[in-house]
């Protein structure tokens, strides 16, 4: 057999004046001049920047176990932002909001201020990189527009690049979507439209006051306790594992803790709840298991046979969202 011919890697022609090279069509020549597409040329490198998963996509950000709630587990909710520079004249407002009609990535209003949607599909890897992109187009569409979604540029910013790290994250959870428009009655039959499909399938939701980010909520057969926590994923199965062992895990009589999500990095544990308990009655057994847990978690000891089956348990009952 020929022995193959030693590849050696051509040097990629740079723009002659030492700009950026454009994004352009994947199949179109590549405007840096070397006569090859796109996507074969200066599009590989942007492509895989854009495709790299961010596993923690919202650390860093004041909140981090809200915005995964808002983003995979609760219907309806808006939170105020703040931006770490000033607003831009006729910009009175930005506002997170887990979902906007039509799914909408984002919408100026009539009167300047700002919806930015939060559960809507992203063409890259890192969420936070795809919001803040959407939201800068956001802050300079014309009043009255959607803003369409788009593959964010590789080196754009980060949320963590644009809200103010001081800012507070108070997510205000509805029973509906009405915030979407200021004035229902008059709105377009297509929104109209939305807006009771959507309030049709939202779940009845209530966060808890007590505790960071823990969500109750409230299904047809059951309730449920889901409770997003910012411990390091081992460390934080070896510690409900210990309390599960000992019986410690349930919120009260007739609830159990049945498994977790992984979602963006963090875990969040889920507790079944009979139909009759409320978001108010678990409060205070939330708090309790909260300290229980802070004890369990500083606890280093290797786990003892019990509390290895019932992690083994845990672990096999873990659904991961993202």
């Amino acid at each position: 057999m020929a022995k193959k011919r030693p590849q050696t890697k051509a040097k990629q022609p740079q723009p002659k004046d030492g700009g950026e090279i454009p994004v352009v069509g994947a199949r179109e020549p590549c405007p840096c001049g070397s006569g090859r597409r796109y996507k074969a040329c200066h599009g590989r490198a942007a492509a895989h920047a854009v495709t790299e998963l961010v596993h923690r996509p919202f650390e860093g950000l004041r909140g981090e176990g809200d915005w995964i709630a808002l983003r995979e587990l609760v219907p309806a909710a808006t939170v105020e932002l703040k931006l770490k520079e000033s607003l831009p004249e006729g910009v009175p407002s930005v506002t997170l909001a887990t979902v906007l009609p039509m799914a909408w990535p984002a919408l100026r209003r009539d009167d300047g201020s700002v919806l930015l949607g939060l559960q809507n599909d992203t063409a890259s890897g890192d969420i936070s990189r795809d919001l803040a992109d959407t939201l800068q187009r956001a802050l300079t569409a014309p009043p009255g527009t959607p803003v369409e979604g788009r593959r964010a540029p590789a080196d754009g910013p980060r949320l963590q690049d644009l809200l103010d790290p001081e800012g507070t994250f108070e997510p205000v959870v509805h029973s509906g979507f009405e915030f979407w428009v200021p004035d229902a009655e008059n709105a377009t039959a297509e929104v109209t439209a939305s807006l009771e499909r959507a309030n049709a399938a939202a779940i009845p939701t209530v966060k808890l006051s007590g505790v960071d980010a823990a969500y109750w909520c409230e299904t047809p057969d059951k309730n449920h306790l889901r409770w997003v926590m910012p411990y390091a994923e081992e460390q934080l199965l070896d510690a409900l594992a210990r309390l599960h062992a000992a019986g410690r895990s349930s919120l009260g009589e007739g609830t159990r803790l049945v498994g977790s999500f992984r979602a963006h990095g963090l875990t969040v544990p889920v507790w079944d709840l009979p139909t009759g308990v409320t978001a108010d009655d678990i409060e205070k057994p939330a708090a309790e298991f909260a300290e229980r847990l802070t004890s369990a978690l500083a606890t280093d000891a290797p786990l003892t046979a019990d509390e290895r089956r019932a992690r083994g348990g845990l672990t096999n009952r873990q659904v991961t969202l993202s």
